[in-house]
């Protein structure tokens, strides 16, 4: 860790380091507390006073408060959008809060959550007084990680409305705001099967304010120092701090709290995290960006876009040396795969193609017509998603071509680049372990593909008419069809494992 780093040492078990690279604002009090009760979060914080609703968009305009889940959307939009849907239906409205971080690789909410849950309710109290909200809900994941403590800060104080938690499975998917609504509706957590708006139609039909921890804490502190207090740091167009993610080959994995504007290669100095071939910016719906442009890059969405990244919601993995890129994208478009909710053509077809496309070009068994297989495969998921899930992977996948051609060029020309893969970029715990997984008794295939009819989504035949599908866990939602599969191959070949270990298969026979 560089001299620069200001690392607030009281951690907590289970969470990353948290480090500061500027002004302590969401992580204020973090050198002193290892989590701010309401005594010491208002010592710390000091009063915050009510806003009116005219108060509260013109603050979240004058500091251009931007969702900070991933999709940066204006907060005094989304707020102006929910009081106009309450006025033209008469109806009461819904504060959310979602602090379920589905990513495997973004752990800044749960950071909050442990250390600072009263900024988070802070930040929906202001929101919920100023719509005269009906209800707080307060959405998390069952992993285990900061419910407590958000229930504990809950008995500490009276909120302006009814609060609620409600706790989501922890998958990619059921981090989408429409999936959330629909959990918390009692419905499958899974994003709806057509786009709508939650100021329109939320929380039990109702207009509901939804955004994710950070916005709400980034508001609790915006409502304290004001718009010139709030604006002190940052960037004229960007003011204010960001939270950040910080791991894939970083020494000391940590969530950053940045000034807007500090240099990218300064956060990852801090963390100890060479840059490698290239950095992920933004998480597994992110992009790409090569060494020359991390050298370049600040910590802002205006700076990330001219360099053909984006900040997403502050996932920073660059891959370091050593590892093959090629193979690292692999692992995660298989898993952005099983993550698809299974619901529309897209997800069900698309993306099972782009994993499989990418993990030619990596193997090397598709050659040239790799790459163009990818770019078909993506285009072809590209905004024609019930959910932003297959235009993310499909930015994923593109993105990486781009930044790593000269490996591409090496697994085209050569079957590889020669590293090994050192498994950098984070998955869940056991997923590459776990599940079912197909498998084929190869003495005794024929080749009748009639397992590649049943579950197309999965099985594909090579050149020679065999089965070909990835290494990688059968989706929960494409578990039946498998078995079907298994069930009906004529020549008993085809197997499910269960997933304890690891079949050892050929791609095909010929």
């Amino acid at each position: 860790m560089t001299s620069s780093a200001v690392a607030l040492s009281t951690a907590v078990p289970g969470v990353p380091a948290v480090l500061r690279a500027g002004p302590a604002r969401l992580t204020a009090g973090f050198d002193q507390y290892r989590r701010l009760d309401l005594r010491a979060h208002q010592s710390v914080h000091g009063p915050m006073r009510p806003l009116s609703i005219d108060e509260l968009i013109q603050l979240a305009e004058q500091i251009h408060l931007l969702g900070r889940g991933g999709a940066g959307f204006p907060f005094a939009r989304k707020v102006q959008a929910v009081v106009e849907s309450a006025r033209r239906r008469l109806a009461e409205t819904v504060v959310v809060v979602n602090a379920t971080e589905g990513e495997p690789a973004s752990w800044k909410d749960k950071v909050l959550l442990t250390r600072a849950p009263h900024l988070i309710l802070d930040g929906a109290a202001i929101a919920a007084r100023a719509l005269q909200a009906s209800e707080i809900v307060l959405g998390v994941a069952d992993d285990g990680i900061g419910g407590e403590s958000l229930m504990r800060a809950l008995a500490e104080r009276r909120m302006p409305a009814p609060t609620r938690i409600v706790t989501m499975p922890h998958r990619f998917i059921s981090g989408e705001g429409g999936a959330l609504v629909r959990g918390i509706n009692g419905e499958i957590p899974i994003p709806p099967g057509r786009k709508q708006r939650a100021s329109d139609n939320g929380v039990n039909g109702l207009p509901t304010l939804l955004s994710n921890a950070e916005t709400y804490s980034q508001l609790a502190v915006a409502a304290r120092l004001g718009p010139r207090g709030y604006g002190a740091t940052g960037t004229d167009r960007e003011p204010g701090t960001v939270l950040l993610s910080v791991g894939g080959s970083a020494k000391y994995p940590a969530v950053v709290e940045a000034a807007v504007g500090v240099p990218l290669m300064a956060v990852l100095d801090m963390c100890d995290a060479e840059v490698g071939p290239g950095v992920l910016m933004g998480g597994f719906h992110g992009k790409w960006i090569g060494p020359e442009a991390a050298e370049r890059a600040e910590i802002s969405r205006t700076s990330l876009e001219s360099v053909g990244g984006t900040l997403g919601a502050g996932i920073i993995l660059p891959l370091g040396p050593g590892t093959c890129p090629l193979a690292e994208v692999t692992r995660v478009t298989h898993y952005l795969a099983g993550q698809s909710a299974g619901q529309c053509g897209p997800c069900r077809l698309g993306l099972p193609d782009v994993a499989r496309a990418v993990a030619s070009l990596a193997d090397g068994s598709g050659g040239s017509g790799s790459v163009d297989a990818i770019r078909a495969a993506a285009g072809a998921v590209r905004g024609r998603g019930a959910c932003s899930h297959p235009d993310g992977t499909a930015r994923f996948a593109l993105s990486a071509l781009e930044t790593f051609a000269d490996d591409v060029s090496a697994h085209i020309l050569h079957d590889g680049c020669g590293l090994p893969t050192k498994n950098v970029l984070p998955l869940p715990a056991g997923e590459a372990a776990t599940g079912s997984r197909l498998a084929v008794d190869w003495a005794r295939c024929d080749g009748h593909g009639l397992c590649a009819h049943i579950v197309p989504e999965l099985i594909r035949l090579d050149g020679n008419g065999y089965p070909s599908f990835p290494d990688t866990p059968v989706p929960a939602w494409l578990e039946s069809e498998a078995r079907k599969a298994v069930n009906m191959c004529p020549a008993l070949a085809l197997r499910l494992s269960d997933g304890t270990k690891k079949p050892n298969r050929k791609k095909s026979r010929r």
